[in-house]
């Protein structure tokens, strides 16, 4: 990176806006060249997650609204604010034909898709007059199908080697579930989760606040041309495209929008990830953080997000869990299998009698058990052959007292422990 950080750094950032309640028509099948060639020239007309935009796209086609812009009368356009429609027709004027931007993104083996297009992921129609105007992309892989089996995971930039570590974990298991892992490809959490992907042999998709043939980071470039081999890299802004403070912002939206549920690793108080995670709960996907200690600022974010309603995850399964099909359920959480574990009840019930020290007659351990005399005896028979319990004279006590191995076989507190 250079001057610019990304959105899932860990620095202060404004909120989304919320997605506008309207619904969002999307232009049908077969809409012609014109309106793929109009929206792939607003894409450098107006920015990403322009709210007037999309109100302005809801009113006319893509070709009408182009043709409005560059129309020398200046017609008016009703939901638009001066300055900003000074701005698009500026740019509407001196916007090179996008036949090149066409040519280009086809050359690099990749496509854009805009609304109506059998690969468009129509999840991002819940974006109401925040949708993207189309996607450019980068690799062979089906959107559509991808998007609907993802999971977004997102983090701090200058994260721990415990982060990276979960992330990477984590992004392996979901790989191995047969999940699609998608993230903003920054330094920190995002590259561990694309990298952790890719090492198990699964899918990921970048989402990018640049253009897909702009390598940002650069130190991602290497990354990045691996997703495009093996995953796919999407965008809203044209080819050639550079990011920028807000850019990063508002390409959250989209990794929010598009996939099932969004996992933040690590997250400083008002990390740029929590923008994500945020956006997530507002379109009603799943929202979910990864705990970590409680000493680290880097967790403060995440902690905060878990106490807001974010489901607490810790590996691949709990996230399959949420966001997969009924019957995706993640195995049973129980510690060590203790000896005692295996007894029957009752035979437990006059361990727990046995005394260390000094020994107890049967009489009294029955008692202690709430059993008979003559049940606590075979018990205790049973016991003595388990190495449990030993005879000592008339009484019974527990084997090896003096050794701390005792009570781990009889299931309670080593010595000194608290319990």
């Amino acid at each position: 990176m250079t001057s610019h950080r990304s959105s899932h750094s860990d620095h202060t950032h404004p909120t989304l806006p919320a997605p506008a309640p309207a619904p969002v028509p999307t232009p049908p099948p077969g809409t012609g060249d014109t309106e793929r060639l109009a929206r792939a020239a607003l894409t450098r007309i107006v920015e990403p997650g322009d709210e007037q935009a999309g109100h302005a796209l809801r009113t006319h086609d893509a070709t009408t609204l182009l043709a409005l812009l560059r129309d020398p009368r200046e017609p008016p356009l009703p939901g638009t604010g001066t300055r900003r429609l000074a701005g698009w027709r500026h740019r509407a004027r001196t916007t090179t034909t996008p036949e090149a931007d066409l040519d280009h993104i086809t050359r690099l083996g990749g496509r854009f898709l805009i609304p109506g297009d059998p690969d468009w992921p129509t999840q991002l129609d819940d974006l109401g007059d925040t949708r993207p105007i189309g996607l450019w992309t980068r690799g062979p892989a089906p959107l559509r199908t991808w998007a609907l089996r993802s999971v977004a995971l997102v983090g701090a930039r200058a994260c721990t080697p415990y982060g990276a570590h979960t992330a990477a974990d984590l992004a392996t298991g979901l790989s191995r579930h047969g999940w699609i892992v998608v993230s903003g490809a920054a330094y920190g959490i995002d590259g561990a989760a694309h990298r952790g992907a890719l090492a198990a042999g699964g899918a990921t998709a970048a989402v990018l606040a640049s253009g897909v043939d702009t390598p940002y980071p650069r130190g991602h470039s290497g990354l990045l041309d691996r997703i495009a081999h093996q995953g796919i890299l999407i965008g809203e802004l044209p080819p050639g495209s550079h990011p920028t403070p807000s850019r990063f912002i508002l390409r959250n939206r989209v990794i929010a929008a598009l996939t099932r549920g969004t996992v933040v690793v690590e997250a400083r108080h008002r990390s740029g990830s929590l923008v994500t995670a945020r956006a997530a709960t507002r379109l009603g996907r799943h929202t979910m953080g990864v705990p970590g200690p409680v000493t680290s600022a880097l967790s403060a974010g995440v902690h905060e997000l878990l106490r807001g309603g974010a489901t607490l995850v810790t590996d691949a399964d709990e996230i399959v869990e949420l966001v997969g099909s009924i019957g995706d359920l993640a195995p049973a959480r129980r510690g060590p299998v203790l000896p005692r574990d295996l007894l029957h009840p009752a035979t437990a019930q006059v361990l727990e009698a046995l005394p260390a020290h000094p020994p107890a007659p049967t009489t009294e351990i029955a008692h202690r058990a709430g059993t008979t005399p003559d049940d606590a005896l075979a018990r205790l028979y049973e016991l003595h052959a388990l190495g449990h319990a030993e005879r000592d004279g008339d009484g019974w006590r527990l084997t090896n007292t003096g050794n701390p191995a005792s009570n781990a076989r009889r299931g309670g507190p080593c010595p000194g422990a608290y319990g």
